[in-house]
């Protein structure tokens, strides 16, 4: 999930090029803007680490000049950049409620949403993070429609939805495999509500053709194949599907009988 190259926004970026000595400089001792600059050129050489405590220094020592916002929002993008999600996040979180209408705002809240992403974690774990990254992302989409950060974090909000949708699939699988068929079908019915833009709903709408079949409502079950026909006719899983009913509903399915509803809308108010 690593986010190599992050996207600067202008006004933040410009700050990069300042200029600083071949000699490591005294804080105690220095200007704002031969911390910021030695700050940068750390940042630039890979030191994280250092480069956000020269940053907040900046802040703490000069908090009313103009470096200090622009030195408390690099701080959080190099711990950012030194993978301290939770301190960045933090950091982050102060900015934005210091300087709400700065002109960095949604960069501020771009890398919050990316400090939640790049701790997603496998879909057999815990996915409370992976919740706080949809949460951010959406924030941002929302609040930013039009900021040049809102393409990528719409793709990263399909992507988290996803894992999502993945973390339900598993334990669905896992319900179905014990034999637990209704915790199964609740399962697999929230994927198919709650992710529709994914790409395991072809394999909920199986899965709950599986376990209606095994619970004995063939009608439901018949339904349910219905729908997956009409979305995914070519998939794999409407293949499987359909080998498991009757020849009677096989051949009904084909049909295409008009007074079914075949949306996956249909299925929303089940």
């Amino acid at each position: 999930m690593r986010f190599k190259h992050l996207l600067l926004p202008l006004g933040f970026s410009l700050l990069l090029g300042a200029c600083a000595s071949d000699k490591d400089i005294n804080p105690s001792e220095s200007t704002a803007e031969e911390i910021f600059a030695e700050a940068n050129k750390a940042l630039d050489e890979g030191n994280n680490s250092k480069a956000a405590e020269l940053f907040s220094e900046v802040e703490r020592q000069f908090p009313y000049s103009q470096l200090a916002t622009n030195a408390q929002l690099k701080a959080a993008f190099s711990l950012y950049e030194n993978e301290k999600y939770d301190e960045a996040i933090l950091g982050l979180d102060r900015f934005i409620e210091l300087h709400p209408g700065n002109v960095d705002v949604d960069y501020a809240y771009y890398l919050r949403a990316l400090s939640y992403y790049e701790q997603i974690a496998d879909v057999s774990r815990d996915q409370s993070l992976t919740k706080n990254a949809l949460d951010a992302l959406n924030t941002l989409i929302n609040r930013f429609p039009a900021s040049k950060f809102t393409r990528d974090a719409t793709l990263k909000r399909d992507l988290t939805l996803d894992h999502l949708a993945g973390k339900e699939m598993e334990i669905g699988r896992y319900y179905l495999q014990k034999n637990q068929i209704n915790a199964a079908v609740n399962r697999f019915l929230i994927v198919v509500r709650n992710f529709q833009t994914t790409t395991h709903v072809p394999e909920a709408l199986h899965r709950l053709v599986e376990s209606y079949m095994t619970l004995g409502l063939r009608d439901e079950a018949y339904k349910i194949a219905a729908v997956l026909g009409y979305n995914y006719p070519g998939s794999e899983w409407y293949e499987a599907s359909y080998k498991l009913l009757d020849p009677e509903a096989r051949k009904k399915l084909l049909s295409e009988e008009g007074w079914l509803d075949r949306t996956i809308d249909s299925l929303l108010t089940r």
